[in-house]
């Protein structure tokens, strides 16, 4: 898509982070706004912040896990705009540990938001932006959905799968003669605030005190890695660069991605024991 301006996009995980950073990229970009989160006081806060700088903007109260809340995101955005140009599947959480060790309730959860927040995007809004014969989806993924960092396991499983999904939404749409374009967003560490994801458990995925003990110093690590990482408007910049183009992998790192994309490549072709890497 070249020209934005009055064109709606919808982001999901828009009061933080990435989401934050994507959704003032697209009311600087002119267009109208429809911005979607579970923490509701924040959300307010980025809709009153965008609406005082001119850009018309709906906020909806949002959990990605249900697909009838995600359904009444798409029926408030259509009822509001008539139309959604641009949808981001953004929301995302985390939760790790070695794998044998990993609760059913954090595998729940992370694939709830990860996946199946992604899963419910595209089945809701995809149609409309098949129909209307326009229109432009980009998927949160992670380095993560590229490689196989340790100590991530439901994390990385979440993001391996929005890659596929993703490459796969781009071929099901060139097969049916669609124009709506695809991204999959690939960052390494980015300033958000992923590593306190836990302040949205929900009540079912809550975790015992020793247990969320236990894991403090994997987060400890986490914190420290991603507050070295880039500025989310870097990564705005870059997701609007490929709307723009027709991109379809957004590496923001792009160093780091090709070097595990290589090694990952390597190692499959080679029949070998994946090789150690790095949290990324």
């Amino acid at each position: 898509m070249d020209e934005l301006r009055g064109k709606v996009a919808v982001v999901t995980g828009a009061a933080s982070g990435i989401g934050l950073a994507v959704s003032r990229k697209a009311a600087a970009e002119g267009m109208q706004l429809v911005v979607a989160d579970i923490e509701e006081g924040p959300l307010k806060a980025v809709a009153d912040e965008l609406s005082g700088g001119g850009t018309e903007v709906l906020a909806v109260p949002t959990d990605v896990c249900e697909r009838s809340s995600v359904q009444a995101l798409c029926d408030a955005t259509l009822e509001r705009f008539g139309a959604v140009h641009l949808l981001h599947n953004n929301a995302g959480v985390g939760a790790g540990g070695p794998l044998w060790l990993i609760s059913e309730e954090d595998w729940r959860w992370v694939l709830g938001v990860n996946l199946w927040g992604v899963i419910h995007g595209i089945g809701v809004f995809v149609p409309h932006m098949v129909a209307q014969a326009e229109g432009h989806v980009v998927n949160t993924a992670s380095l993560a959905g590229l490689a196989s960092p340790p100590f991530m396991g439901p994390y990385n499983a979440s993001k391996h799968a929005v890659v596929t999904i993703s490459e796969t939404l781009a071929k099901d749409l060139r097969t049916m003669g669609s124009p709506v374009g695809v991204s999959v967003l690939c960052p390494g560490f980015v300033r958000t605030g992923i590593a306190d994801s836990a302040r949205n458990r929900p009540p079912w995925a809550q975790v015992p005190e020793a247990e969320a003990a236990a894991a403090e110093p994997l987060v400890e690590v986490l914190r420290g890695l991603v507050a070295g990482g880039i500025d989310p408007a870097q990564v705005a910049d870059a997701v609007f660069d490929a709307v723009r183009t027709e991109g379809f992998y957004i590496f923001t790192h792009a160093e780091e991605g090709d070097g595990l994309v290589r090694l990952r490549t390597q190692d499959i072709l080679e029949r070998r024991a994946p090789t150690d890497t790095p949290l990324v």
